[in-house]
């Protein structure tokens, strides 16, 4: 799998991936809109920009490859380095297409130009969700049909139609008739055509309600499963104090930190068959990396963020 799918992959579930030494993904939702020229209806979407800025490895990413490849957290940082590289080459003399993504070219500055892919949409509560045209409503001016039927034909006034009455009056009270029946015919035709858009509309939703229900992705490489709705606290972020070979020093460092007031907790023997000590964890990662920021600054330096999927 090329890094461009790990990148589509993550987006789906996180609102910023970060590529080291390149720049971040970012994912904003928006709400649905319609185009007013062409009457065409868009799902809930999550809009998809690049920020050159966000360079630094927040481990989200490598994580994600090493674990998909079974390879170890270093090795996935060098194959990311590699990758990134071969995308700079490519963008020296010509346009970087990433799959499923979108394209970059430099301008005159030596600045990256991003156009997303707008054929994919990551907002996952809007899957099964297409764009459709609807018709514009045609509304009869009926005060031009009245106008019409007051010119069709002149009367001469003569002594057998003076006794009768005028021909114009006539026409008038023809025209007054027809209008009032059309105007309660229209209105009656619109409560029809909104209660079936209602119907539609309904049956519609349920339908798009079925297929998320039933719906699966199904994806070669290991990736934990998409669940919607889902309410539970996972805290996959997790700000690490040390590993340790020797379970009784973990119990040690996790019993200090404790005593300054973290909510620290072992987190178990890692690949490399260490004891990994927690100073807290966190269920979300702009939490995580604000406090682990605190952390570098008053206690430890060398504390580092695990992102953990489970």
């Amino acid at each position: 799998m090329t890094l461009a799918k790990y990148i589509s992959n993550l987006l789906y579930r996180y609102e910023c991936v970060i590529v080291p030494n390149f720049g971040g993904f970012v994912t904003n939702e928006i709400s649905a809109k319609v185009n007013h020229f062409t009457h065409t209806f868009y799902a809930p979407s999550k809009q998809l920009t690049f920020n050159s800025h966000l360079q630094n490895n927040d481990g989200l990413l490598a994580n994600y490859v090493a674990t998909s490849e079974n390879i170890s957290y270093s090795k996935a940082v060098q194959y990311i380095h590699k990758e990134v590289d071969s995308w700079k080459s490519i963008l020296n003399s010509d346009e970087l297409d990433i799959e499923n993504i979108g394209t970059f070219h430099l301008n005159n500055d030596g600045n990256y130009i991003f156009e997303p892919l707008n054929t994919i949409n990551y907002l996952t509560s809007s899957f099964g969700l297409n764009s459709y045209v609807s018709p514009a409503v045609k509304r009869i001016v009926y005060k031009e049909k009245v106008k019409q039927l007051e010119t069709i034909a002149p009367i001469l006034p003569t002594k057998e139609n003076k006794k009768r009455t005028p021909a114009f009056i006539k026409y008038a009270a023809s025209a007054a008739i027809i209008f009032a029946l059309g105007a309660f015919g229209w209105k009656e035709y619109q409560k029809v055509e909104y209660n079936n858009l209602v119907v539609e509309a309904e049956q519609q939703q349920k339908k798009v309600e079925k297929s998320i229900q039933e719906a699966t992705f199904v994806i070669s490489n290991p990736l934990p499963a998409i669940t919607l709705n889902v309410t539970k606290q996972t805290f996959n972020y997790h700000i690490i104090a040390g590993a340790f070979r020797a379970p009784e020093n973990a119990e040690k460092k996790l019993l200090q930190l404790q005593s300054k007031g973290y909510n620290a907790k072992i987190l178990g023997v890692n690949k490399w068959n260490l004891t990994q000590v927690a100073y807290e964890s966190f269920n979300s990662r702009n939490e995580a990396i604000n406090k682990l920021n605190t952390i570098k600054k008053t206690d430890s330096k060398d504390a580092w963020l695990l992102v953990k999927e489970y």
